[in-house]
């Protein structure tokens, strides 16, 4: 029997007693309703007696699956190479089967080299899971593991993500945006945290199509973590982002013609629900997106350029435990994996208010309420499950302590929600009343600044228009030199609104303790 040798993927050959026949540049494995090859034709070398054998190749692209095409070649080649035409139409009918076949198993191994990876957890690792879930203080000793898988320092931050990242599993996922100076470290921050969620899980992208999300299968993104490098190189896609974030499905109608070529009206549609991180410098540009996000700023300190700078020395001179980031990075992968989608019901939220400080409380309101579902969600493991007499569901309760759990890590977050300055303008501004606490001034001058704080001139002068704009600054002259110099109208604002909003979260948690005594 004949044999199609496929060992040169883009040179097959089939070689019977009469012919020798290439399929030149291999086999496309879409349009199934067609087989379009293109085909070298010679006599096999035991029968080919003519004196230049390059004269008697036949080369010629065709369908093998049109009968006319066929039929047409079959009399080429009994012409030219002086074959048998009954020959030559059983060796094309014998090759379009052997390649037919091919074809299918190709597709097949694409298919299963494009199926999601989804890892079986051995005995060991399911019990180490599950014992780490159920564990004491679970936040704490979770923050712990991911320093130890190579996250260095940002230690609210990382575990505020990882939270932000595990919410994808529920109904309501939340979402967040890195924001920081360019080189501060916010993509590191984002894909050293993704590294801690199962690769089945999550999609990484750096440049995005205006059409990118609508080709995705129609299940394809549903409870995925989707990555952005960088939100401006995602920037024609922000809408459709935002409405699957905040829709849970997103849908184009396009026109599209049949197989008859009739003109059809079609709708793609992409499920969600879906949990986006993304990184980005320009906090203003992204106003829409920032509004259905958790902002995180970076720690721009020059604690934490030592930190980092201590980490890249200790790499560098082999000093870091590759193989115990490698175990710490394993265990919160399968911590995640068996982490299973239940409903959170939430006893105490009739009693939960936000700070009357805080912008836009509507949306803010909803983010901080999924926030505590998705803290209670990862202590699933320590909660008992219910039924709902009525419908039959499974679920788990809140606990008080989640609730300050969530308190303690979104503060931060309402902080700057009440902020009506920029999370840039607001670091500067913390930056320059550290800098005149410790000079013992209260006064500054932009040459001062920009010598000492080291911050650029265009930039500083951004920073001073909003903060005498929203009037956190004011401009004075001195009585002695007529010249005119800064100076900070509240040194304590910030530090009163911080306390303000603990106030107010602490208050909620009292008067639920209270009603529960």
């Amino acid at each position: 029997m004949n044999i199609l040798n496929t060992e040169n993927p883009n040179n097959y050959a089939y070689t019977t007693k009469h012919l020798e026949v290439h399929v030149l540049g291999g086999l496309k494995i879409t349009k199934l309703e067609s087989l379009r090859v293109t085909l070298s034709v010679q006599k096999s070398k035991q029968h080919d007696t003519s004196t230049s054998s390059v004269h008697s190749i036949l080369r010629q692209s065709i369908d093998l699956y049109n009968d006319n095409q066929v039929e047409k070649l079959v009399r080429k080649i009994a012409e030219r190479l002086e074959i048998g035409t009954s020959i030559t139409r059983r060796i094309l009918q014998e090759l379009t089967q052997e390649l037919e076949n091919y074809r299918f198993l190709l597709i097949s191994n694409e298919e299963q080299a494009n199926k999601p990876y989804y890892k079986e957890l051995t005995e060991k690792e399911l019990r180490a899971a599950e014992a780490f879930l159920k564990s004491k203080d679970l936040l704490g000793k979770t923050n712990e593991l991911i320093g130890k898988s190579g996250v260095i320092g940002e230690v609210g931050n990382r575990l505020l993500m990882y939270l932000i990242f595990t919410s994808r599993k529920t109904n309501n996922p939340l979402h967040c945006i890195s924001l920081g100076s360019s080189g501060t470290g916010k993509t590191h921050l984002q894909s050293k945290v993704a590294e801690l969620i199962p690769e089945e899980d999550k999609i990484e992208m750096t440049v995005l199509s205006a059409n990118a999300f609508y080709y995705f299968n129609r299940t394809e993104l549903q409870n995925k973590l989707i990555l952005i490098e960088d939100l401006d190189g995602a920037a024609s896609v922000l809408y459709p982002l935002r409405e699957l974030q905040s829709k849970k499905r997103i849908t184009k109608t396009v026109v599209h013609k049949d197989a008859r070529g009739n003109t059809k009206t079609i709708h793609l549609t992409v499920e969600g629900p879906v949990s986006v991180a993304g990184c980005t410098t320009q906090e203003s540009v992204y106003e829409d997106n920032s509004n259905r996000n958790f902002l995180l700023y970076i720690d721009e300190s020059s604690e934490q350029d030592s930190r980092i700078m201590n980490y890249q020395r200790a790499v560098s001179a082999g000093q870091i435990n590759e193989s115990e980031e490698l175990k710490a990075k394993e265990l919160l992968q399968n911590v995640q994996r068996i982490l299973k989608p239940i409903k959170v019901v939430n006893p105490y939220a009739m009693r939960l208010s936000l700070p009357q400080s805080v912008f836009k409380p509507r949306r803010t309101n909803s983010h901080y309420l999924q926030f505590i579902e998705a803290v209670t969600f990862y202590k699933q493991w320590q909660r008992h499950r219910q039924v709902d007499t009525q419908t039959g569901e499974e679920y788990i309760e809140t606990e008080i302590e989640d609730i300050k759990n969530a308190n303690e890590l979104v503060t931060e977050i309402l902080l700057r929600k009440s902020d009506t300055i920029t999370g840039a303008c607001r670091n500067h501004l913390e930056i320059l009343k550290r800098y005149l606490k410790e000079k013992n001034q209260t006064t500054f001058t932009n040459t001062e600044i920009r010598r000492n704080l080291r911050v650029k001139e265009s930039t500083l002068r951004n920073y001073n228009n909003q903060l005498l704009l929203e009037g956190y600054i004011r401009r004075i002259k001195k009585v002695k030199t007529k010249s005119y110099c800064f100076e900070v109208v509240d040194i304590q604002e910030y530090t009163n609104l911080k306390e303000l909003i603990n106030k107010s979260l602490e208050s909620c948690i009292s008067q639920i303790q209270l009603a529960n005594s």
